[in-house]
């Protein structure tokens, strides 16, 4: 049948681990990130770097951190990079099986501390379903009187082999901003990687893939009317906290997203739903 199962791990970390016919997985309570997803007889679907140590208060380098309520650095100074929900504890509150797929369904609870951040009346789930090929959605739900705007991305780093061998494709007729400069047009449908890469697209169709030395990885996204596509290169990699001066070489993110003026605006009891489909192609 499979088995749902919460655990501790060294650290104090708690997380579900997740075995079925289908797949394994595990997430993490904290951020509700997952770091894990293998389809069964396949190779895992997520990367993550081996100098993170799994501490707690610290959102883990790999898998589908969560940026929420904002993506990048926030207009206030000291405030957290990419928000505050990748280090916060979740709630576990929904586990269904049928048929071998796993759903489970996380929510944040909003601290007075992160009522400094986010002073709005606001749902936020993370929702997992989980067979052969995962699905990850950010639900947004307003349940206050004032209309909210925020920035969001399922900021997911993919195991690509050898960087100097990825083709990423799915990429034309888009446009992109890289490093504060454009709108920039795609020139053809490749992505190639020779440097470091930090792109917002927009204009972007929903599927992308990227093509590694182990098979292709296809990548669709729903209700993401922008994509970000980063690898930090060489010098970077040397500056980043939790990550090996080498790691570049064997990573990608591919980020569904609503950043920069893709911004998410929820009216008084709306809901928007974020979500990204991501598998190992036929």
């Amino acid at each position: 049948m499979g088995s749902v199962t919460t655990r501790q791990d060294t650290n104090g970390l708690e997380y579900v681990d997740v075995d079925t016919e289908l797949c394994k997985a595990r997430i993490f309570m904290q951020g509700a990130q997952i770091d894990n997803f293998e389809p069964k007889g396949k190779p895992p679907l997520l990367w993550v770097s081996t100098a993170d140590d799994y501490q707690p208060g610290n959102g883990i380098r790999g898998g589908i951190p969560v940026c929420w309520p904002w993506f990048g650095m926030s207009e206030t100074a000291d405030w957290p990079q990419h928000g505050f929900a990748r280090t916060r504890i979740w709630s576990l509150d929904s586990v269904q099986m049928r048929n071998q797929a796993v759903e489970l369904i996380f929510s944040l609870p909003i601290s007075e501390e992160d009522r400094l951040y986010w002073p709005y009346n606001t749902k936020v789930e993370m929702r997992f379903t989980l067979t052969d090929t995962l699905e990850v959605s950010l639900i947004n739900t307003n349940l206050g009187d004032e209309t909210v705007s925020l920035t969001q991305a399922l900021h997911t780093y993919f195991p690509i082999g050898d960087i100097h061998k990825l083709r990423a494709t799915g990429f034309s007729h888009a446009k992109y901003i890289e490093f504060g400069q454009g709108p920039h047009d795609q020139q053809g449908d490749d992505v190639y990687f020779d440097r470091e890469t930090d792109r917002v697209y927009t204009q972007l169709g929903q599927v992308q893939q990227l093509h590694t030395p182990q098979g292709v990885i296809k990548v669709r996204r729903e209700n993401s009317r922008s994509a970000v596509l980063w690898n930090p290169w060489i010098d970077k990699s040397q500056r980043l906290s939790r990550f090996n001066s080498d790691d570049y070489l064997t990573m990608v993110c591919h980020e569904a997203a609503n950043v920069l003026e893709d911004k998410v605006t929820l009216t008084p009891h709306a809901s928007h739903t974020l979500t990204t489909i991501i598998s190992w192609a036929d």
